[in-house]
């Protein structure tokens, strides 16, 4: 079974949003997403996570940590967690697909 990186399509070098970039920007928390086609892009370094909204699960269903049996990733400053497939980062009292 392979593992897809969770991505976004471009990089900053080929894309910046931002507020003439005319994709549809949304507060998320601490930072912005921007609408684009079917999903958000969310700044991360030099290139824009797939970010959805909320994945399908909160903290209080299910905490993720060192002994809760899903894969961890490092993910830049954060740990990404393995789930089902796809990838969630923490954020606040729920999960972001990451």
């Amino acid at each position: 079974m392979s593992e897809t990186e969770l991505h976004a399509e471009h990089s900053v070098g080929e894309h910046q949003h931002g507020a003439d970039c005319g994709h549809e920007a949304v507060q998320h928390g601490d930072h912005t997403d921007y609408v684009h086609g079917t999903h958000h892009h969310a700044l991360h370094g030099d290139h824009y996570d797939e970010h959805e909204s909320v994945a399908e699960h909160s903290s209080a269903e299910h905490v993720h940590g060192r002994d809760c049996g899903h894969e961890a990733v490092q993910h830049g400053d954060h740990t990404d967690y393995v789930h089902d497939g796809h990838k969630h980062a923490a954020h606040g009292d729920h999960y972001d697909e990451h």
